[in-house]
């Protein structure tokens, strides 16, 4: 069955990590400035391997997520069940 609040919630955790990326492509050193500490020493990189690919494991799977519930919409819709 369609859940709509559902799906929206799936539609903006997948904006915010697609964000967080875009952030980390721009600006490598958010990480440290934001929590104060430096584990690589200053250039951001270990942020941004981190960043990147738990950016892209999130977008990935929240936009699986919402197209599984978009995909439901017309069975609800037409009151079948899957």
């Amino acid at each position: 069955m369609f859940n709509g609040q559902r799906f929206c919630i799936e539609i903006m955790a997948a904006f915010i990590s697609a964000a967080v990326l875009v952030l980390t492509l721009v600006e490598p050193t958010w990480f440290e400035l934001l929590f104060d500490e430096a584990p690589d020493g200053g250039d951001g990189s270990l942020e941004s391997v981190v960043a990147i690919i738990t950016s892209l494991f999130a977008t990935f799977l929240c936009i699986r997520m919402a197209w599984r519930e978009w995909r439901c919409r017309p069975a609800a819709i037409a009151g079948r069940t899957s």
